[in-house]
């Protein structure tokens, strides 16, 4: 039996919350399909430490992470009383010290983010069950991104931040993209499979030289997949108008974190996104939100992100490892998330009445079902 050792973040506010149903979802298809094991090792990370010790990721825990097969984590981010942010000399928020550290130094490249319609999901959009199925790719370790920890304020009077891009860099997050796009079924709207990427090279050199890579790499395999490429301010309305044209979307750091956020609201919500923060060697794999302070404690957060983010994480895993079992069992967690919105089992964020708790066990219901 083979065993993987899964470094669990719970994290902040609603974090322990959605990641304790998410951990139940993974131990219950472990029984169901059997011939792997997960060995959980919990970590103290986040915002309430750093109020309480003054490091958000201790370096020890750190290299836990990266000894580990695989990392899955809640949300980080918790506000002092007042609902003021926890912030650094800089100013900046301390939760970016654990999210940079970890995607940085693992070389967490790929930030794959998927918008999928389910059954019964009230969407900001208007019309009725759309099928929606995209992912947005951001890349992860650059862009905007770069001036984490550097940038710099004169006398008080402009402020400095400095974006790159980098060759290495677009390259190798062109290729996870177009690699994504041959293992899907194409966009909902007739099965064409395509990859666009979204920029401002009109206006910055560091964007037009992204789209000149992103087209070199697209030309490796216009065989098999589309490519084109669309201005970000446009793509955000046409994402809005069509969401159906649109299979995977690879953008800047900023751009990517912009984008897949609004695009939430076509499914759902935050409560719906999950995401994976990938590289050659390490994964980690967490919900798209934060940590809801104003709901922790409640019982009523959407657990439904983190159980697809660990969904993620098994497929990650499975194909690294060459394991069949991992990648069934990422598909019967899918399939057990969509039955249970079909059985009108909902969190009260998408118009339900289910608990944390509730929706968690409803998964696994249908999980034992099949």
């Amino acid at each position: 039996m083979r065993k993987y050792n899964i470094a669990l973040l719970p994290g902040d506010g609603v974090g322990p919350e959605v990641t304790k149903e998410a951990e139940k979802v993974l131990r219950s298809v472990q029984q169901v399909v059997g011939g792997f094991e997960f060995d959980f090792q919990e970590y103290y990370v986040g915002n309430k430490r750093y109020l309480e010790f003054g490091e958000v990721l201790p370096e020890q825990t750190f290299q836990d992470c990266k000894a580990a097969d695989a990392i899955l984590m809640g949300a980080i981010g918790l506000p002092k009383a007042g609902m003021k942010p926890v912030t650094d000399k800089s100013g900046t928020e301390v939760t970016g010290h654990l999210m940079f550290k970890l995607r940085f130094d693992l070389e967490l490249f790929a930030g794959v983010r998927p918008i999928k319609s389910f059954p019964g999901v009230p969407s900001a959009l208007c019309g009725k069950d759309r099928k929606i199925d995209m992912i947005i790719l951001r890349e992860s370790t650059e862009g905007l991104f770069s001036s984490y920890g550097g940038g710099g304020v004169v006398n008080d009077v402009c402020a400095y931040d400095t974006q790159i891009i980098t060759r290495m860099g677009t390259e190798r997050v062109s290729r996870y993209a177009f690699e994504l796009a041959k293992g899907r079924q194409g966009r909902p709207a007739d099965g064409r499979k395509l990859v666009t990427c979204t920029h401002k090279g009109n206006v910055f050199r560091s964007f037009a030289y992204m789209t000149k890579v992103f087209n070199e790499i697209a030309e490796e395999y216009k065989d098999e997949v589309s490519s084109e490429t669309t201005m970000i301010d446009a793509i955000t309305l046409l994402m809005t108008q069509y969401p159906e044209n649109y299979d995977v979307i690879v953008a800047e750091n900023a751009h990517g974190d912009i984008i897949s956020d609004m695009a939430a609201a076509y499914v759902g919500g935050m409560g719906m996104a999950p995401s994976g923060d990938i590289g050659y060697e390490h994964g980690l794999f967490q919900p798209s939100h934060g940590s809801g302070p104003s709901i922790a404690g409640k019982g009523i957060a959407n657990p439904t992100a983190t159980i697809l983010s660990g969904k993620m994480m098994l497929e990650w895993l499975g194909r690294k490892n060459d394991d069949p079992a991992l990648l069934d069992a990422a598909r019967r967690i899918d399939q057990a998330v969509y039955d249970t919105f079909m059985d009108g089992v909902r969190t009260a964020d998408v118009s339900g009445t289910a608990s944390t708790a509730d929706f968690g066990a409803a998964v696994i219901r249908n999980l034992e079902k099949h």
